[in-house]
């Protein structure tokens, strides 16, 4: 059995011309777990969005073709996604995506693993600027270990008024 990376790659190359016949990207390719119980998820985006009945056509379009791709052995459970409103991201073009955005970051540093909370300002091919609260981080790509975005449910409390006045308002 080939390596997990190179199984996913060549899952990417695969599936991206089925992906494009269907007017989809592809976000995300990751296969996880081991022998029968291996997981490989393939999340696609697209201009409009992805519904149900997007995902339902691409798990038949892509299914034959995973079939057919000689790199990836062995049993596995497909699961076809969107990215959703709180997304892994993984590579520049991710971060790219998500500029403007609040994002939650965990990254190695000499003094061991940091998270960082914040707003993506800039990205390049190696590494994502974020503004935490108004401190400026640089964090290299490689050194990221989990990320993703951060949507932030209702509306946010006004600065100066406690949670419980604002409740005692409404009353």
């Amino acid at each position: 059995m080939g390596s997990t990376e190179a199984q996913v790659d060549a899952v990417r190359h695969a599936v991206a011309p089925a992906l494009a016949r269907l007017d989809l990207e592809l976000y995300d390719v990751e296969l996880s777990g081991a022998g029968g119980a291996r997981t490989l998820r393939v999340t696609v985006t697209g201009p409009g969005g992805v519904d149900l009945d997007a995902i339902t056509g691409v798990t038949q379009a892509i299914s034959p073709v995973l079939d057919a791709t000689p790199e990836l052995t062995g049993p596995y459970l497909l699961e076809v996604s969107s990215p959703g409103v709180e997304r892994t991201l993984r590579t520049a073009a991710h971060f790219a995506g998500a500029h403007g955005e609040q994002v939650s970051i965990k990254f190695h540093t000499a003094n061991g693993p940091r998270r960082v909370h914040g707003v993506v300002t800039d990205v390049s091919d190696d590494a994502v600027r974020v503004d935490e609260d108004g401190t400026d981080h640089v964090i290299a790509l490689r050194d990221i270990t989990q990320a993703r975005t951060v949507f932030e449910w209702g509306p946010k409390q006004r600065p100066g008024k406690p949670a419980r006045e604002r409740t005692k308002e409404r009353r």
